[in-house]
This record gives structure tokens, sequence and C-alpha cells, in this order.
């Protein structure tokens, strides 16, 4: 299996100046897993530190074949993750 990144991902490490394999080891590494109802993607949390501050980041992805697409990495709001999992919009896997 390879991990790809798609382009928008690629545009938003570059924009928010994020470390580049920081979504690849958020994917390998999360014990957090979800199903975005609204989108039909998957989705991994994990803790980080990303500008100076611990806190949760998302990346949704896909899987392509044999392979996982990245497709996009978000730092979450306090009380993000857990209003998406109250109001059903993100349902464990």
């Amino acid at each position: 299996m390879q991990i790809k990144y798609s382009r928008h991902i690629e545009t938003r490490l570059a924009l928010r100046k994020i470390e580049y394999d920081l979504p690849k080891r958020i994917y390998e590494n999360a014990e957090e897993r979800f199903m975005d109802v609204d989108t039909g993607h998957s989705i991994v949390v994990m803790r980080a530190v990303i500008y100076r501050k611990e806190r949760d980041i998302m990346v949704a992805y896909r899987h392509e074949d044999a392979d996982v697409k990245l497709l996009t990495i978000h730092p979450l709001k306090e009380g993000q993750k857990e209003n998406r999992i109250q109001s059903g919009r993100w349902r464990k896997i």
C-alpha cells in the first residue's frame, strides 16, 4: 500500500505552513478513525503540536484500489471533534 497526497492537501500544507510528513504520520499512528457522513470520506484524528500548541488535527482520506490518498488536513478548534461526533456527522469506525 502506498500513501499518496492530493494536490489539495499539498496546497494546504504550504498555506498553513504544516510539516510535509505530518499527514502521513497522523494517518499511520492515529487511534481515532471516523467516517464523515456528509462527505463519505474517512477521517483520522490525532493530537500533535502545531503552531507551538498541542491540538487535535484531522486528516481526511479515501482508499483508491490498494493505495490511500490523503485529501486534506485541518487543525481542529477546541470542541470541534466532539461536536461532529455528537451531531452524528462523524461515526467511529
